[in-house]
């Protein structure tokens, strides 16, 4: 038996076809008949054949590879994004190549200068930004930029991102409902610009109201940051009766600590409101009203944008804003009968 790898070559000559008609077989979005696409089947399998793609990408200029940079997955938004993401290019005949990135900009930076030696055709970007600098290196390289649940306004990057700023007006307005006296922030970190927009949206809602926000305290997107900072806000003899956490995984923190350290009821002594709405928010156990973000319709745009502009160079809108929706639940009074 030969150790000389099966080329293209060989293919054709057994299908009986030509090698162009092999490379376009196996070139995702290429045309070639059902009758000579089963006979190139037949051939590659009976020969094991399989097509180099970094040898392709050699000719092409096009690796067919696209960076996916995240900062963790502790928070059950962040999986099902790149989930909903890595299986949506992947149906667009892309390969995903994830990077991790800590949560200092250097770090970042760091990350996508590694993704940007691999040739990427495009980078998407799951709640992370880029300095201006490597923002202008994609461009000059015509590396497309997407950015998904976060945004950089000033940057000209493509974005896909939730009508953050409606979310916390929403957030506010149902915790108003139950009139309450002392209203609490628990936010993650203040130059994110999802956070940011929450948080200005519910702050409008607060001061139409005539109400302010009493107690205010950083939990970093983390659950035991966003305990130990839920600590110092109910740890007190004058708690709170209101919290907005413009993120469900730190939610999930505070009731724990609201419920089982400082042995408040929800909603009786204290309301809650999240954001995001991921899976974990309708279990019993945290029954959490929050403001649901549309991760499918996010993931949807977001590899529209990203193909129209790897296909054609098309621009279509650079900044897309989605509706979001409030999902009522047991951890806010409900609402007053008209």
């Amino acid at each position: 038996m030969s150790d000389k790898p099966v080329t293209s070559v060989d293919v054709a000559r057994k299908a009986g076809v030509s090698q162009s008609a092999v490379s376009r077989y196996f070139t995702p979005g290429a045309s070639v008949s059902a009758k000579m696409a089963e006979r190139i089947r037949i051939a590659a399998g009976e020969l094991g054949y399989r097509p180099n793609i970094l040898a392709r990408s050699l000719i092409t200029g096009k690796s067919r590879i696209i960076g996916l940079v995240v900062h963790y997955f502790e928070n059950q938004l962040y999986p099902d994004l790149v989930e909903r993401l890595s299986i949506a290019l992947q149906d667009e005949g892309y390969h995903v190549l994830l990077f991790m990135a800590q949560r200092t900009v250097g770090d970042v930076e760091d990350v996508v200068q590694r993704i940007l030696d691999y040739r990427v055709d495009a980078l998407v970007l799951v709640s992370v930004s880029l300095s201006s600098v490597l923002t202008e290196r994609c461009v000059g390289l015509s590396i497309p930029v997407m950015l998904v649940n976060r945004d950089q306004p000033d940057s000209g990057l493509r974005s896909v991102t939730s009508d953050n700023h409606t979310g916390g007006r929403m957030a506010a307005q149902a915790l108003l409902e139950g009139a309450p006296k002392r209203i609490a922030l628990l936010r993650g970190f203040a130059n994110a610009s999802t956070d940011r927009d929450r948080v200005a949206g519910f702050e409008e809602a607060l001061s139409q109201a005539g109400a302010q926000i009493a107690l205010s305290a950083a939990g970093d997107y983390h659950y035991d940051t966003a305990r130990a900072a839920a600590l110092r806000l109910f740890d007190r003899p004058d708690p709170p009766d209101a919290l907005f956490v413009p993120d469900d995984h730190m939610a999930f923190a505070a009731l724990d600590v609201i419920r089982s350290a400082c042995r408040l009821r929800v909603p009786e002594d204290v309301a809650v409101v999240g954001f995001d709405d991921v899976t974990a928010a309708a279990w019993p156990s945290f029954n959490l009203t929050t403001v649901r973000q549309d991760r499918g319709a996010m993931v949807t745009r977001a590899v529209a944008a990203l193909m129209a502009a790897l296909g054609q160079g098309e621009e279509g809108p650079r900044k897309v804003l989605l509706p979001v929706t409030l999902v009522r639940r047991a951890t806010t009074h409900p609402p007053a009968q008209s």
